[in-house]
């Protein structure tokens, strides 16, 4: 998600590798493999010269970060995986080091959140929160990690921090993720709607505030307040690539596909967005020559990933798996492992799905168990597990 650097690292991670399954190697040194977007986007051109200037000191920490932040957002704005590593690289000096300054520590641990290295970005938050309890984004970065882990009343608290050090708007978007998973989806819903009729902050933060204001109604069984709010989004942000995948689940569970194909776009570089595509064109009778395309696109670009040892996109695989490919035990296999790491609705859903499909009464009970424990509300889950 497109946000502002104070709350760049609470945007949901859509950070995607687009590698094929076979090398190809060209017998022309005048084929093209491949523009960078350096050479075409102009906002990344800014990381050109930050490049030169970093080679040259690679010890200045000022340099580093400001590189290190770009590299971050062109991982979300392109998910292209290639720019965490150089954020990664950029932090070398500092990566092992027990107790680096502010500026590295609280960027090492949002490389390791989109790395989904959930405990050690919380050791390093943990730790510069202890050193600055004021530090804001600090705070909204570990409430986002606690959140994605189910610890809903510790992100709370991390958020109630916020008051009197960022908008209400901010302080209300932080506070509705975690309330509405908990069982306050109405109260979460309400607060936040109230904030975003008040405030005026960037857009940036009110695409980030409407997209959870969305998926709160969706998940609430609001379908009419959902499309409002995803559609307000869209008009301040139509590159948005969280709002969009979110925007198209929702159009998908609705039975929408030929809405949610012109809404994704035809940048395929995002696996997210690619395997939204193939869903929308698997239920569409005239789009079936595409859906073998990206079908098999797919495939290969997860089968890169099992060889490079990523294992960072388990939840999108396992809907690959179950809803294309209609391997339900490949599917469950993915989304227990999923689960074990990262615990949104989504990673319920797809858990709850490939339960049903494999009949595996086990796991429809650890479903049933967070249902309870946690006080979720959400119609699609709910629907189901009444199915079973």
């Amino acid at each position: 998600m497109r946000l502002s650097w104070l709350i760049v690292a609470a945007a949901a991670c859509l950070v995607v590798c687009t590698a094929a399954a076979t090398p190809y190697v060209p017998n022309d040194d005048r084929i093209v493999l491949e523009r960078l977007p350096e050479k075409t986007d102009p906002s990344l051109k800014l990381m050109r010269p930050l490049r030169a200037r970093l080679a040259a000191e690679p010890g200045n920490l000022d340099i580093a970060a400001s590189f290190a932040r770009r590299a971050i957002d062109a991982a979300r704005e392109l998910g292209d995986p290639r720019y965490l590593g150089q954020a990664q690289a950029a932090l070398t000096p500092w990566w092992t080091e027990a107790d680096p300054p502010t500026a590295a520590l609280l960027l090492r641990a949002t490389v390791k959140q989109s790395q989904h290295d959930f405990s050690g970005a919380l050791r390093d938050l943990d730790r510069l929160v202890a050193r600055e309890p004021t530090n804001a984004q600090a705070r909204l970065t570990r409430a986002t990690v606690l959140t994605v882990q189910g610890r809903y009343a510790d992100a709370r608290q991390d958020c109630a921090a916020l008051a009197q050090r960022t908008s209400p708007l901010v302080v209300a978007t932080c506070l509705a993720a975690p309330s509405s998973l908990s069982g306050d989806d109405a109260g979460a819903y309400a607060t936040l709607t109230q904030q975003l009729r008040v405030a005026r902050d960037d857009v940036a933060i009110r695409v980030w505030s409407l997209t959870l204001a969305a998926e709160i109604a969706a998940r609430r069984g609001d379908a009419e307040n959902a499309q409002r709010r995803f559609a307000e989004a869209l008009v301040l942000d139509r590159d948005d690539a969280y709002l969009k995948a979110a925007y198209a689940d929702f159009l998908l569970e609705q039975r929408r596909p030929e809405v949610a194909l012109p809404l994704l776009g035809t940048d395929i570089r995002n696996d997210s967005i690619l395997l939204r595509i193939a869903l929308a064109e698997q239920a569409l009778p005239g789009a079936a020559e595409a859906f073998r395309m990206h079908r098999a696109d797919l495939a290969a670009r997860f089968e890169a990933a099992h060889r490079r040892g990523d294992f960072l996109h388990q939840r999108e695989e396992a809907r690959f798996r179950l809803f294309i490919e209609n391997d339900a035990q490949g599917a469950l296999a993915l989304a227990r492992q999923n689960w074990s790491v990262q615990r949104e609705p989504a990673d319920l859903l797809i858990l709850a799905q490939a339960a049903r499909a494999t009949r595996d009464a086990s796991v429809l009970q650890t479903v049933r168990d967070w249902l309870v424990a946690s006080g979720l509300h959400d119609a699609t889950v709910a629907a189901v597990m009444e199915a079973t």
